[in-house]
């Protein structure tokens, strides 16, 4: 077995929409993927790209995915790193490259003088929990996740 973990490159949109479809149907939400190939080109390695990926490839391919992005913390005055997805398949979970792939962001966010790595994870999904505090990750208190969208993102951009 050969694992190497990189940054995700144009070749890879095929492998990553694949992967993005798994971690959905692991997520329980198997029809919510509005992504394409397109559109992750797009994102990822058009002229304005501002989201990123690293992969980990095992003989060549594309088994795991970190999709992240900058953002910024006015407390800390730094930038942080948020990734919005991880996911690792089956043939690769238990071989460390959850971790490798942590790794690397971590090595990102240094570079990148980022203060810090945020997620969020699923409230059932004990063994993505239990692996993020494993690697000395911590639960944030007192915040909770909202978001707008949809309808109610376009009555309110229209206004």
């Amino acid at each position: 077995m050969s694992l190497v973990i990189r940054r995700a490159e144009p070749r890879d949109v095929a492998d990553m929409l694949r992967l993005i479809v798994a971690l959905a149907v692991y997520e329980r939400e198997p029809d919510a993927v509005m992504a394409t190939e397109e559109s992750l080109a797009e994102t990822l390695f058009g002229p304005n790209a501002q989201v990123f990926a690293h992969v980990a490839e095992l003989d060549g391919r594309a088994e795991g995915i970190a999709l992240w992005f900058q953002t910024y913390s006015t407390w800390t005055g730094r930038p942080s790193l948020y990734l919005e997805d991880l996911f690792v398949s089956e043939a690769l979970r238990g071989t460390g490259a959850g971790r490798a792939l942590f790794q690397a962001l971590a090595r990102e966010a240094k570079a990148r003088d980022c203060a810090r790595i945020d997620w969020a994870v699923l409230d059932w999904n004990d063994t993505a929990k239990a692996f993020y505090t494993h690697i000395g990750a911590r639960k944030g208190e007192g915040w909770e996740p909202w978001r707008i969208e949809g309808a109610a993102l376009k009555a309110l951009a229209s206004d």
